[in-house]
């Protein structure tokens, strides 16, 4: 039973990178070929106003780049799990061999909701994405728009965690289980914007890439020792694919993440540290910040960088987020990088070890 749990886990996620690596060039070719890249470098701070030193930084750090790298490459990402995923429940149903029907992870109960909210935030992200990058300069969709949807999502699965899987506690270590009633509803919206607006990590080639994949591995880690093993093997091979997007997003980056990447990891995140808390004998939302810590702390720069202007007339970071402020003072992109893998690294252990605690 072990070993073939362990298949479950690991052929999905190898299929998922391989198919990846196998889907770039094409994909890649069309970015290309269509320049889908920003016309215009502009960017506007959270406050409304010109991101004067963010325009500076990409058009001296960056020498162009931001006019000549294609975005929308998180495409390869969800593209790639929802082709493994149901490309093995098709065969499993379509052929007599046993081999498949034991590798479907497809499941109402653990992998329906988070792939759905995956597709939706991804599909989401590239209408964002197509507008982001016309002539004019222009935005892609509003924020404020965006935050709705991400609302609406969020409310959506928080009702149907309540309703239907009947999630009304969280896990607290030292105490057990903490009961929040329908408040579980609320609490997943919140969690769902904070991971979304954490998005703006991907900043720097090869950040967020290596963030989202030890998020995603460590949430593979607790569903497999919590014996959700279709979770697992989904998180596992979202982790593949996010390797594979690695592979062609280390610098110099061939495409970028952008928000049809960011967008459905972040959501899909919140749906993972839900399912792998109560209902999976674990404390999956209490590990939740200590694995996503690199996400918050990039949320927590952008707040306090907005209270400081708004109250003290004064910015405490050159620019916001953390990762740009750094850039700002004069350290080398694959430093930051760097570092933060690490820092991601150790989080997603320490994430594993609270969320598995008895």
């Amino acid at each position: 039973m072990i070993t073939s749990n362990i298949i479950k886990v690991f052929i999905p996620a190898s299929a998922a990178f391989a198919v990846g690596i196998a889907f770039a060039p094409l994909l890649t070719h069309y970015l290309y070929k269509y320049r889908v890249w920003k016309k215009v470098v502009a960017k506007t701070a959270l406050d409304g106003t010109p991101a004067v030193e963010f325009i500076n930084l990409r058009t001296t750090a960056h020498s162009g780049t931001e006019t000549s790298t294609p975005r929308m490459g998180g495409i390869l990402i969800w593209a790639s799990v929802l082709f493994v995923t149901i490309g093995i429940w098709g065969i499993a149903r379509a052929t007599p061999f046993l081999f498949f029907d034991k590798l479907d992870f497809l499941s109402r109960s653990q992998t329906w909701i988070p792939l759905l909210t995956l597709v939706a935030g991804g599909v989401m992200g590239f209408m964002n994405d197509l507008l982001d990058i016309r002539p004019s300069g222009e935005r892609g969709i509003a924020l404020r728009v965006r935050l709705l949807f991400v609302t609406l999502v969020a409310l959506f699965i928080g009702f149907w965690f309540y309703v239907k899987l009947g999630v009304a506690t969280i896990a607290v270590p030292g105490i057990g289980a903490f009961a929040v009633g329908a408040g579980i509803i609320p609490l997943f919206i919140i969690v769902s914007l904070c991971l979304y607006a954490g998005g703006v990590i991907d900043g720097i080639d090869g950040l967020s890439g290596g963030i989202f994949a030890s998020a995603y591995m460590a949430y593979a880690g607790i569903a497999y020792f919590q014996n959700q093993i279709n979770l697992a093997a989904f998180c596992a091979t979202i982790a593949g694919a996010i390797l594979a997007f690695l592979w062609f997003n280390i610098p110099p980056a061939r495409f970028w993440m952008t928000e049809t990447g960011t967008m459905g990891l972040t959501m899909t995140l919140a749906v993972v540290a839900f399912l792998t808390d109560t209902s999976g004998d674990g404390y999956g939302i209490v590990a939740l910040p200590i694995i996503a810590f690199p996400l918050m702390v990039t949320v927590a720069s952008n707040v306090i960088q907005v209270a400081s202007k708004k109250f003290r007339g004064k910015k405490v970071f050159r620019i916001a987020p953390l990762h740009h402020h750094f850039e700002a003072i004069g350290w080398p992109s694959y430093k930051i990088t760097m570092r933060y893998w690490i820092i991601s690294i150790i989080c997603a252990i320490v994430g594993m070890t609270v969320a598995l605690l008895k």
